[in-house]
């Protein structure tokens, strides 16, 4: 039997939570292995629960889905961040992926699209849905019109070729794709990419994305 993939819920309304779980546990993939009240509790359950994914909510008391983000990014960068919010404000969802969340949905979205997203980030370490999309192209077409180019506008000291790959990452290719652009190795790519993410302070594909789209770059 395959091993299933490990959820942990944060959310403080018990009703929304218990759904959740009801939905998730239908699934023969799936297993919810904790359920938290604020992301405190969250945090402190994590080292013996080892989830691999976590559906949170950003408005918790004690502390809240942004701040249990940011901390739980630095401390198992490795797990997974599905943000599941009423909020739907573009410059709050690239803060949220700025932090290292891997996705972002509103909390009507489609069960099936809940499934969908945790499969996709578990394999390809992120998820775009409609919504994402939608915050993404808002953000790039109702940027302010600058008159200098892009690269002008990065505080950060990118190479030019750092900048290729990372629009490129903009675009959804793929490392090997980019490489087969740029006629590199998909090797010398990630190396690439894995300075991008150490320059900008960025966690993952989507905060590279968020952080590009803030600064004029995609």
């Amino acid at each position: 039997m395959e091993k299933k993939i490990r959820i942990a819920i944060a959310d403080d309304h018990a009703l929304f939570r218990r759904g959740m779980v009801s939905l998730l546990n239908m699934n023969d993939d799936f297993t919810v292995v904790l359920e938290a009240a604020n992301g405190q509790d969250l945090i402190n359950a994590i080292s013996t629960t080892k989830p691999e994914v976590i559906l949170m909510d950003l408005q918790m008391p004690i502390l809240d889905g942004i701040r249990a983000t940011e901390q739980i990014k630095r401390i198992y960068p490795e797990i997974k961040i599905i943000v599941i919010s009423m909020h739907d404000e573009d410059q709050f969802v690239t803060r949220l992926m700025e932090l290292g969340a891997n996705g972002y949905l509103l909390k009507d979205a489609d069960p099936d699209e809940v499934e969908r997203a945790i499969r996709t980030i578990v394999t390809e370490d992120y998820y775009y849905g409609p919504f994402l999309v939608k915050v993404m192209h808002n953000r790039i077409t109702n940027k302010p019109i600058k008159k200098e180019v892009p690269k002008l506008f990065v505080p950060i000291d990118l190479s030019e070729r750092e900048l290729e790959v990372l629009k490129f990452i903009c675009e959804g290719m793929t490392t090997t794709q980019i490489a087969e652009v740029l006629f590199l190795s998909a090797r010398t790519v990630e190396g690439h990419r894995n300075r991008i993410m150490e320059k900008t302070g960025t966690k993952n594909v989507a905060g590279m994305v968020a952080w590009a789209v803030r600064n004029g770059i995609c």
